[in-house]
């Protein structure tokens, strides 16, 4: 990976946007693009959309979503306490003891998930999953007046992790979910030539962790012919793993293109021809219904859309060390560029036309 690629994916995910607080990460995806597109435009939920190419046909959307699973400052006590509700699929045995940021009008304030001691705890305590609400964040506060004068509910809050380099390559981050995809759409645009023949629209969406929101606006306002949605998929070279239940992906094998009823076979067949062509390492997935990602509400958009799903293996998904490998990132950038500069008006994406 690149020098300046590499620092602006530390960038991307060392700063704080949960679902609705999106700006800061926006900004960083805006300026990053704004030097190659034709038009960046901010649509009113927030997304950030980028084009290249204006006024061709067919409409390209690569989608990725900006967001990060956080939470909300939801009741302060008298003590100073704070006790917040998730924002995203959180599971609670990752978050105790973890370091926060909580983000008020005068600035991110430093904090951690409480829990009390197993010390105080008895046989029966012991043996139970904390709930969210038996968790608070403690900034260190001394009563709940300094508390409230500090911060106010609706405040949110994101874990405080470094972007770490580790072993071959790989790199462990709190929000690969799903900066990973919003860098990609990114490096893509920056990636195309002038040879390009169709318009490619790139989107940072937001509000993707509680229910596809962003990304559903922004394909209503681009119309797009064909939209590819990037986002992480689960690596399971790891242990305790069932592979039998979900398949075999792995870390530096290459992005993993998705096959079934949510992804237009055309497009799927177009994605596998062109990694193909270019000698691009990738892998398949395949998922029987509709797939939780913005490729969902891409496909349904107005009269329908021919969809793709193209994702970057990821260990330890919504959690605030989750991991990958740089390679797989650069080489779904290749893919993406490949896939858009093989695209004409010529093409028809009907399935079985």
């Amino acid at each position: 990976m690149k020098k300046d690629a590499r620092e602006f994916l530390q960038r991307l995910v060392e700063s704080h946007g949960a679902p609705g607080y999106e700006e800061g990460v926006q900004k960083l995806f805006r300026n990053r693009i704004a030097p190659v597109c034709s038009e960046v435009r901010t649509d009113v939920l927030g997304s950030v959309i980028g084009v290249r190419n204006p006024g061709k046909k067919p409409r390209i959307l690569f989608d990725g979503h900006s967001d990060e699973i956080g939470f909300l400052v939801r009741y302060i006590d008298d003590t100073g306490f704070l006790f917040v509700a998730p924002s995203g699929g959180w599971d609670t045995e990752v978050v105790v003891s973890q370091r926060v940021l909580v983000h008020t009008s005068k600035g991110p304030l430093s904090g951690v998930f409480g829990k009390k001691a197993i010390h105080l705890m008895d046989a029966e305590e012991r043996k139970k999953k904390s709930e969210l609400h038996q968790l608070w964040v403690d900034i260190g506060a001394a009563d709940g007046e300094q508390a409230k004068k500090l911060v106010e509910i609706g405040d949110f809050v994101t874990m405080d992790a470094p972007f770490t380099e580790v072993l071959e390559g790989r790199a462990v981050a709190k929000s690969f979910d799903n900066r990973a995809g919003i860098f990609v759409v990114s490096e893509t645009l920056r990636g195309l030539n002038k040879s390009l023949k169709a318009s490619v629209y790139g989107v940072s969406a937001v509000q993707e962790e509680i229910g596809l929101r962003g990304a559903k606006a922004a394909a209503y306002s681009i119309d797009p012919d064909i939209g590819i949605a990037i986002d992480v998929t689960h690596a399971v070279d790891h242990p305790d793993a069932n592979k039998r239940k979900v398949g075999d992906l792995r870390l530096g094998k290459g992005p993993v293109i998705c096959r079934g009823p949510n992804i237009n076979p055309k497009v799927f067949a177009r994605l596998v021809e062109v990694a193909r062509k270019k000698k691009i390492p990738y892998q398949v997935e395949a998922d029987g219904r509709g797939t939780g990602t913005d490729a969902n509400v891409i496909q349904l958009t107005r009269a329908g859309v021919a969809t793709g799903l193209v994702s970057i293996p990821l260990r330890y998904m919504h959690n605030p060390c989750e991991m990958l490998a740089l390679e797989d990132l650069d080489n779904t950038v290749k893919l993406l560029v490949a896939f858009a500069q093989s695209v004409s008006s010529k093409d028809d994406w009907t399935p079985g036309s």
